[in-house]
């Protein structure tokens, strides 16, 4: 899609650049990890075994890494090379550990991470049909991004969606060490979720999930413990859902000055939790009671819209 610049009252088409090297696009990302992905950068150029990873992050949400990649050669196979990464991270979680303990300067162990959450971000200015066909599978644990440069100084970062599929990889592969990865690494969906909760939750679930949706601009994504919503490109959750047979528990997050609840359902997180100072949690257990829980999600969402 191209891009425009407003001059008065016509808009000027603004040209895209190229000759771009992998190593500028890698340089710009790495700067800008937090704002682009919400990912904290580990370390460049992180050798394990045979493989050399360009990018390696770390993303607090989860507690899960991410390996970033930058290709401008249109050959190389998305699966392939994208299993072989996540199959060197998962026989080599201690190298990784070390790598980030070291260049972080924190403590965490094995146990800390999630690596059933772990993932692989490919990022070049051009990917092929054949490429992007290739991520056409049920919760991959891939990721392609095409990011444009352009004149004035410019770039933009696009996320290639695959097309909806209930097909999963490794059910039409013999692929040992496509099958050895995805026992380990996992993405989540609405439907995971809905399974953990009952009948009783899914009548509370549906008719809230379309006000918070009908509140703006919405991202919906599925983490393994909450499915959480976001405003446009943000990265702060301003609300997640939690699913149980009895009830549906929701997180927001504002301040207890900009909090107005007369029924004093949201309580604080313990501060054990090391969650964000500002994250509350209720409780919506009846149909009854969306009308309340709405009323706090959308201060959560009034407050968060503009940060």
């Amino acid at each position: 899609m191209p891009i425009f610049k407003k001059d008065k009252n016509k808009l000027r088409r603004i040209k895209e650049k190229s000759g771009i090297s992998e190593k500028e696009i890698q340089n710009k990302t790495e700067e800008n990890l937090q704002n682009i992905f919400g990912l904290e950068f580990v370390s460049s150029e992180f050798r394990v075994n045979n493989l050399r990873i360009d990018t390696l992050c770390f993303n607090k949400e989860n507690n899960s890494f991410a390996i970033i990649e930058y290709k401008k050669d249109r050959s190389f196979s998305i699966i392939d090379q994208g299993f072989a990464y996540l199959s060197s991270m998962l026989n080599n979680k201690a190298d990784f550990l070390l790598e980030y303990n070291e260049k972080g300067g924190k403590t965490l162990s094995r146990n800390d991470i999630d690596w059933s959450q772990s993932r692989i971000i490919f990022i070049s200015p051009y990917f092929t049909p054949h490429q992007k066909a290739a991520i056409n599978f049920k919760n991959l644990p891939l990721e392609l991004w095409e990011v444009k440069h352009y004149q004035e100084d410019l770039v933009r970062y696009e996320k290639i969606e695959p097309v909806e599929s209930s097909e999963k990889i490794e059910t039409i592969t013999g692929d040992k060490l496509i099958q050895d990865v995805t026992k380990e690494v996992k993405t989540y969906d609405l439907d995971w979720h809905i399974r953990k909760g009952s009948e009783k939750t899914k009548k509370i679930f549906y008719p809230l999930r379309e006000k918070i949706l009908e509140l703006g601009e919405i991202k919906e994504k599925y983490l393994r413990r909450y499915v959480g919503y976001s405003i446009g490109d943000s990265h702060i959750n301003f609300c997640s859902v939690r699913f149980y047979k009895q009830k549906l528990e929701i997180d927001i997050l504002l301040p207890d000055k900009n909090l107005d609840d007369p029924k004093k359902w949201a309580r604080k997180h313990p501060a054990s939790y090391n969650w964000a100072k500002n994250s509350k949690r209720f409780r919506v257990a009846s149909e009854k009671d969306i009308f309340y829980a709405m009323n706090l999600i959308e201060q959560s969402y009034q407050f968060n819209k503009n940060r």
